[in-house]
């Protein structure tokens, strides 16, 4: 069965500050060497979806830098391939939507003039390494228009959007914005048959300033829905707090090998060329990522580093996330940090951030 693929990118948080003043949520570097994007793009390409369509935010300009024609994702082809398409100005900034019915209005003829059966709609912040081929199967067998995606979390953690409340035989009961015990979390995902999702949009087109899973929330029993469960790691990413926790779980082997170590699903991103991490004699490098060009002389400990870093002598990162092109300055001290691109920390400076908490310091910024 013909699939599309449909990733919505036009969505925004206010909560991660500078670190997105310019740059889309979608766009914001991961793991040392990745952008978030980048695990939408590869899920697809490595289910074998040759036509993929991206939601642009207004401010797109990382984005389209970073993807280009879809190349590293072998979606830069004469049939299919990446169509990188705009989103309405504002876009979604409600924490748990993603599918704004606008910005699907403003891009039907991407559906309409497809042939394809199903199309697979993701969002672009999660961090996950799914098959989709096993989703598509099932949707296939199953006489609903709508398959929705899901993980079961435990209670108390930290999980913010629509949780699926699912009967005995695997259907949508309800949607709500709060979970019980072991909830059924929505991942942001589902595939729709695409005649019912011209169908929808016609339906609905009223609402479009409305995100389409709060449409189907605020219309229970009008759609029938079967539910897909995701049963590997999830990374929800709608807050620093989020952000710098997902990043640490590079540091766990097992996250690695899942994410990252699968030869069938690898993970694709733009390449970015450097000559080896420089370790000096003093450096004290423990439980951390730390990418090409770098060059590390001081203790870095639990912490992400990106490319082209300098720790000088002395200098301490601990629980943090250090982009492209950080100076670290000698005997500096940093600890639950977020520091974007360029960031210069004079010698001698410390910051202190919290776990649940952490010090976002923007592009450029000199302390």
């Amino acid at each position: 069965m013909k699939t599309i693929g449909l990733i919505s990118a036009n969505y925004i948080s206010k909560m991660f500050g500078e670190l997105l003043d310019n740059r889309s949520l979608a766009s914001l570097p991961y793991g040392g060497r990745y952008r978030l994007i980048d695990f939408a793009l590869s899920n697809m390409a490595n289910s074998g979806i040759t036509t993929v369509g991206v939601i642009s935010p207004y401010d797109s300009g990382s984005l389209i830098d970073h993807i280009g024609v879809g190349a590293p994702w072998g979606l830069d082809r004469k049939n299919g391939g990446l169509f990188v398409m705009p989103g309405s100005a504002y876009g979604l900034q409600s924490a748990g939507s993603r599918f704004l019915l606008r910005d699907i209005l403003k891009n039907r003829i991407f559906i309409d003039r497809d042939d394809a059966d199903y199309v697979i709609m993701e969002g672009s912040t999660d961090v996950w390494n799914i098959d989709f081929r096993p989703l598509i199967e099932q949707h296939s067998k199953s006489d609903n228009p709508v398959t929705m995606v899901y993980k079961k979390v435990p209670r108390g953690e930290d999980y913010s959007g629509y949780f699926l409340d699912i009967d005995e035989n695997g259907m949508v009961k309800d949607i709500t914005s709060e979970g019980h015990a072991w909830s059924n979390y929505f991942a942001d995902c589902f595939i729709i048959d695409r005649e019912y999702l011209s169908e929808f949009i016609d339906s609905f087109e009223t609402l479009e300033y409305m995100d389409m899973v709060q449409i189907i929330k605020n219309n229970p029993g009008a759609i029938d829905i079967d539910t897909y469960e995701f049963k590997g790691y999830l990374g929800k990413i709608k807050n620093p707090t989020d952000f710098l926790k997902v990043s640490q779980a590079m540091t766990d082997y097992d996250f690695r090998n899942e994410i990252f170590c699968n030869p069938e699903r690898p993970i694709y991103t733009k390449a970015q060329d450097e000559a080896p991490v420089f370790h000096l004699p003093d450096a004290d490098v423990r439980n951390s990522v730390v990418s090409a060009g770098c060059t590390i002389e001081g203790r870095v400990e639990n912490s992400i580093i990106f490319r082209s870093v300098n720790i000088a002598k002395g200098a301490v990162v601990k629980n943090s996330i250090i982009m492209m092109h950080g100076d670290i300055g000698e005997g500096a001290v940093i600890d639950n940090v977020i520091a974007d691109k360029y960031v210069t920390i004079s010698d001698g400076v410390k910051i202190y951030g919290g776990d649940r908490e952490p010090v976002v310091l923007g592009k450029n910024k000199t302390l």
